[in-house]
């Protein structure tokens, strides 16, 4: 049984990990670590575990008691928290803070998007670091048209997403009209192109990222184009051969709908040719797929379990 820890406990991303493990048979949480709520109820924080638990919040961090930790911090305190803390050497960390998510010579973490680096996740990785989820959305449309080398145009991308916004790290907007987030300067644009340069290394194209918090609770969509004489059917063909042994995406003959993947680990890819552009349109849970869920997936692979394991969730469609 793998013993976990979850610190940031209070973060959306902590309570969505914690709900996914309550149901996984291979994983027991230990503790989940909030100094300023010690003592309380999980549930008082995460009203969806009322009944499901009987934990409460810790300010204890006893990292010799587990196996794992999940650091479920806000941008830039996942580092401090490594630098600062005396880590037990076989503890295995997976960070949604987001700060390791860009290559540097000190960072050990690998890349936890499993389309890309199942590999290195199985191969005796101890630190995994979880993708942005529009990051998330955008690559996995692009995947398999950088592994043939196919990006040489200018790429666009539209992009909605629920109001827990795009990182699962807090409730971003409780507004009931949408909301733009950045028009063109979005951060997580470095990490795009450093994925997709790991399959095509010549990789120079702009990216231009418009995206927006829409009235919804969860789920994004990202609307991908870009200039390509390519046929969708050749795409489609490419695409299918990529994925053919990914166990959360798939390509769908119809444009997905938003319910189709919310609550679940998926992401829905449909292609198509409208005029002279290729279009790509990807659709996933934000807090799943585009946080808690790839976390808990990254978590199969470094220990050695089946990836589908404790992710076989109903999506919201009726």
């Amino acid at each position: 049984m793998i013993k976990a820890g979850i610190i940031g406990g209070t973060s959306l991303a902590a309570g969505e990990i914690f709900r996914l493990l309550l149901n996984h048979p291979d994983v027991k949480t230990e503790w989940i670590h909030a100094p300023e709520y010690t003592g309380q109820s999980i549930s008082d924080i995460h009203h969806g575990l009322i009944g499901e638990t009987d934990l409460r919040f810790t300010d204890r961090l006893e990292l010799g008691q587990i196996d794992l930790l999940f650091m479920c911090l806000g941008r830039g305190e996942g580092r401090k928290f490594i630098e600062r803390n005396e880590l037990p050497e076989n503890l295995r960390i997976i960070d949604l803070s987001g700060d390791y998510r860009l290559d540097n010579p000190d960072n050990d973490f690998v890349y936890s998007l499993p389309e890309l680096n199942r590999k290195e996740l199985v191969r005796g990785a101890k630190r995994a670091v979880v993708p942005g989820a529009l990051a998330t959305a955008v690559e996995l449309a692009l995947l398999p048209l950088a592994k043939h080398l196919m990006l040489n145009n200018t790429i666009h991308v539209s992009a909605i997403t629920g109001r827990t916004g795009d990182d699962c790290s807090i409730l971003s907007n409780n507004n009931s009209l949408p909301s733009f987030t950045a028009p063109l300067a979005n951060t997580q644009v470095e990490e795009i192109r450093q994925t997709l340069r790991k399959l095509q290394s010549s990789f120079g194209a702009d990216i231009d990222i418009v995206s927006m918090h829409g009235c919804h609770e969860r789920g994004m969509a990202a609307i991908v184009y870009f200039d390509s004489p390519i046929p969708a059917e050749t795409v489609i063909s490419l695409f299918n051969e990529y994925y053919d042994d990914h166990s959360f995406t798939f390509i769908s003959s119809k444009r997905p709908a938003m319910e189709e993947v919310v609550n679940t680990n998926k992401c829905i890819l449909h292609i198509d040719n409208i005029g002279n552009k290729l279009v790509i349109t990807s659709m996933i849970d934000n807090n799943i797929k585009g946080c808690a869920g790839q976390a808990v997936h990254a978590m199969n692979l470094l220990f050695g379990l089946h990836e589908r394991v404790g992710l076989q969730l109903k999506a919201s469609v009726l």
